[in-house]
């Protein structure tokens, strides 16, 4: 059966970078073959007939395995309808020119470039180029994958690939794929070397307006490029929520059947904007500051850091996450307990107290912080 090595880390290879993963393409029984080459090595094979792809993993490494095929769609943003193929079908059903090469691996074209569509000719020109007018209607997750790869090569996208991604966006292509196969994609995205400049391109393209109308082109965003570090992808969910009303935030959570983690930070920042003016307000107290973040994800509150226009909000939120969250009493339960306040609900109270004493600085150590329980306790007790 020929083998070829295609798509990724062939253009990767030409490209003198590194691959993650193996991309393999047989003329013949992908699955079949998989499933022998993991007895060999004992490793997982995970087999997927329908499209005749197969995955094989040993240790940390991943080789994936497909068997050439055809595609037809039946409709804009359906999965394909796939069939056998030659290695030059299954070439020309792929996104982008520079994912349409192939390495033989097996006589008699071992070592040999397939290279149809002039791939090579675009990576020494720097262009990310589909492979006709109409690869955006057929599947519009395309139109993520172009800007990644636009930006992680530091490519331009050619101008007629351009335009037709701004005309499938026009038709509304996006609302064609499921929920879940979207986020998949803006996933991806935030999992880039350079997300920030991913999604800002994706917002100037409208990109991001198309997925959800109140992100506009994410302008906001802006505030995160004079960070040194490399943004996590949880806090930049939380900050293409900034401008949205809770309710808002709640649509957007919908719009693409967020998990858990990614819908509380949407939540959290909605919420913590509404409390802009009292994380503002003069006097707020260290306690007071800490209550009104307490429980809200470290991801929300790095991205409203990066985003609000106060000063003095800033500020209050570098103290609480460099140094208030951190803050706890010395003493604990058992001790309280041994200093007679009674075991329950009491405790908590007590607890609580001295933890806020503990942020406003007024007790420093173990034996202040005993004095303050049995003042609380005489106190309750009076």
């Amino acid at each position: 059966m020929p083998l070829y090595l295609v798509g990724g880390p062939v253009r990767d290879m030409l490209l003198g970078r590194t691959s993650a993963d193996l991309d393999l393409v047989v003329e013949g029984d992908a699955t079949r073959l998989a499933t022998e080459v993991a007895q060999d090595l004992a490793a997982e094979v995970v087999t997927h007939r329908r499209f005749g792809t197969a995955t094989i993993k040993v240790d940390q490494q991943r080789l994936d395995l497909a068997t050439a095929r055809h595609e037809t769609y039946s409709r804009p943003g359906a999965l394909p309808k796939v069939t056998p193929g030659s290695i030059n079908e299954d070439l020309r059903r792929r996104d982008f020119t520079i994912n349409a090469m192939a390495l033989g691996l097996s006589d008699p074209r071992t070592g040999e470039l397939l290279d149809p569509l002039a791939g090579t000719a675009d990576l020494e020109q720097g262009l990310i180029r589909v492979m006709h007018p109409g690869s955006f209607r057929d599947d519009a997750t395309r139109i993520f994958r172009a800007v990644r790869y636009e930006q992680r090569l530091s490519f331009r996208l050619e101008p007629d690939t351009q335009r037709y991604l701004t005309q499938a966006l026009d038709e509304g292509m996006l609302a064609t794929v499921s929920a879940d196969r979207l986020r998949r994609e803006l996933g991806l995205m935030l999992s880039e070397e350079q997300p920030l400049q991913a999604l800002m391109r994706a917002g100037n393209l409208g990109v991001l307006r198309s997925l959800y109308r109140p992100l506009g082109n994410a302008s906001w965003l802006g505030s995160f490029s004079q960070s040194r570090e490399r943004t996590q992808p949880l806090v930049l969910v939380a900050a293409l929520a900034y401008p949205l009303t809770p309710n808002e935030g709640e649509a957007f959570i919908s719009r693409l059947n967020m998990p858990s983690r990614w819908a509380a930070v949407v939540r959290d920042l909605t919420q913590l904007k509404v409390l802009q003016d009292s994380l503002a307000a003069p006097q707020l107290s260290s306690s007071s500051l800490y209550h009104l973040l307490e429980g809200r994800s470290i991801a929300s509150i790095s991205a409203l850091l990066h985003l609000t226009p106060s000063p003095v909000t800033q500020e209050r939120l570098t103290n609480y996450l460099e140094h208030l969250r951190y803050v706890r009493p010395v003493l604990r339960g058992k001790d309280l307990v041994s200093l007679g306040v009674p075991q329950g609900p009491k405790v908590g109270q007590v607890l609580r107290q001295l933890k806020d004493a503990r942020l406003e600085g007024r007790v420093t150590t173990r034996r202040e912080e005993a004095d303050l329980a049995l003042k609380c306790l005489a106190a309750r007790e009076g």
